[in-house]
């Protein structure tokens, strides 16, 4: 069996409650010592302090913290105080996502793209920071075509990415396919799958549609069949998702990321099914 390291993404609590039950789930998932723990950052810097707080709390810990930056509603200026106040505190990986647009408003600010903030970062703090970039295997749902989708992760890679967080899937297929056509496009960085655990359908269909992954209709159906069982349908999740984590392992992927929702019991599960 291929080792296969780990990381983790958590978002940042709103309370004193979220904080304490967060440093509860990291010290659950710091045993599988992980590469590192990355933290969300809100539509239009919605979060931008209590991201912060929590990258600092991760690395006074002594773990490798990863801060979201996203650049949607933000100027050259707020983005240059961000990455220098991070490249101060000794940070040195960042997730450089575009963001969403925050409810109710028109996009702003002085980037578009991803591949902009890339090049921005690169700009302004050279090789300090190893930089993580999104990439959509069921392609983003904004692209107008996959050959489109597929570009605009390029232009992120030339712009100075040194790897790529997928979105979340359950088809393997849609990611070796991906891998392929990267490849074949010249996308040369190492592709991280994104994992989703499944905690309740409900939850799982609404994130689904906003983001574009494709939920199988066999998995859908399954988990529809298990109503209001919730004990039956995540132990039913933890074999799925362990099974699409074991196949990505024997393929030999270079590291799995997991989606927490800042919860550790069912990601644990599923890390010990797979031997890691």
């Amino acid at each position: 069996m291929n080792t296969t390291t780990l990381s983790f993404e958590f978002f940042p609590p709103k309370t004193a409650e979220g904080m304490g039950t967060l440093r509860e789930t990291r010290a659950e998932l710091a045993k599988f010592n992980p590469e590192f723990f990355s933290v969300t950052f809100g539509a239009g810097g919605s979060t931008r302090d209590r991201t912060m707080d929590t990258v600092l709390e991760i690395q006074q810990e002594g773990f490798q913290a990863a801060p979201h930056i996203s650049c949607i509603s933000s100027s050259k200026e707020e983005i240059r105080n961000l990455l220098h106040a991070y490249q101060a505190q000794g940070i040195k990986r960042l997730v450089a996502l575009r963001g969403d647009v925050p409810s109710g408003e028109v996009s702003s600010g002085d980037f578009r793209y991803a591949a902009e903030l890339v090049a921005f970062i690169r700009s302004e703090t050279g090789n300090h920071f190893h930089i993580e970039v999104a990439a959509y295997p069921e392609f983003h749902p904004e692209a107008r075509t996959p050959a489109a989708d597929l570009l605009n992760l390029k232009r992120k890679v030339d712009a100075g990415a040194n790897s790529a967080i997928t979105q979340y899937f359950y088809n393997p297929d849609a990611y070796f396919r991906f891998i392929e056509q990267c490849a074949a496009t010249g996308i040369n960085i190492p592709i991280v799958p994104g994992i989703m655990p499944i905690y309740n359908i409900t939850q799982l269909a609404r994130f689904s549609s906003i983001c574009g992954a494709e939920i199988p209709r066999w998995l859908k159906m399954r988990l529809e069949e298990y109503g209001d069982d919730m004990t039956s349908l995540r132990a039913f999740g933890i074999d799925v998702v362990s099974e699409l984590c074991e196949t990505l392992k024997v393929w030999g992927v270079p590291s799995l990321h997991f989606y927490t929702l800042n919860r550790s019991g069912v990601i644990s599960n599923i890390i010990e099914n797979i031997g890691e």
